[in-house]
């Protein structure tokens, strides 16, 4: 028996279908554009190749119906459209690298997740980092954080794994989270971000240098150089708490 007349299948008549013959609706309504929104911003411009030419504000006016909301989007479409040597750093744009922290209208914050102020009759103001060694333009030199963050050894230190080979579990003491938070210090002092991740491995009952950890902050400068005035837990874009981490160092210290 054949199969055939069980596959086949109707066909629909193109008569049959519905099409609209109004030249109306075949017709594009053309969207009314925004009218233009410009907005100053002054950035802080400085080239080292150029030693002996003093930091400056430069001015550019951009029209904010046509950039994105964030302070970021503003830097990219001036660097993009009208002036390709301003230089800044931006990696992930979502608030967790930390590469385009700059002071921002006297903050400290992420341009990434800085909207920027839609009224047109007042100027932003964009700095690099205070504090920090300008490597060009908006760009802080990294090599002092680095230097520190490598001093606390931000790694588990346990010689002995565990006995099963299976995964080695920390008891429950709350969020030890740290991530690179705005930074200002001078050279001695670590600063809340190195404190931060510093209390996380004190912190961790699987580490076995604690003592070690501790007798390296137990000085004037790395640790009690906090006067504890909250502004790092203030300006921290993804609301962690730097201030509470450096009381509780202090509170271990002194236990000792």
């Amino acid at each position: 028996m054949s199969l055939l007349p069980r596959l086949a299948r109707p066909v629909c008549s193109s008569a049959a279908r519905p099409f609209s013959s109004s030249a109306a609706r075949a017709l594009a309504t053309p969207v009314a554009q925004k009218p233009a929104l410009n907005k100053e911003f002054k950035i802080y411009r400085w080239n080292p190749d150029e030693p002996a030419k003093k930091p400056t504000l430069q001015s550019y006016t951009i029209d904010l119906n046509q950039t994105g909301p964030m302070i970021l989007d503003a830097l990219i479409k001036i660097k993009n459209e009208v002036d390709p040597t301003l230089t800044f750093r931006r990696s992930c744009r979502e608030g967790i690298c930390g590469s385009c922290a700059m002071n921002i209208d006297g903050q400290n914050t992420l341009a990434c997740l800085c909207r920027i102020d839609r009224n047109g009759a007042k100027d932003t103001k964009i700095y690099p980092l205070p504090h920090m060694y300008v490597v060009k333009d908006l760009v802080p030199d990294l090599t002092l954080f680095y230097k520190q963050y490598k001093s606390i050894k931000p790694y588990l230190q346990n010689p002995n794994p565990p006995e099963d080979g299976k995964e080695f579990l920390a008891e429950p003491r709350g969020p030890q989270e740290a991530r690179r938070d705005v930074r200002m210090y001078p050279d001695e002092y670590l600063g809340p971000a190195t404190l931060m991740q510093a209390y996380r491995w004190i912190a961790d009952s699987r580490d076995t240098h604690t003592a070690e950890r501790r007798e390296v902050l137990q000085n004037e400068m790395s640790l009690y150089r906090c006067h504890t005035i909250f502004n790092c837990s203030r300006t921290c874009p993804k609301g962690l708490n730097p201030a509470q981490a450096i009381a509780k160092i202090k509170m271990e210290l002194a236990a000792d």
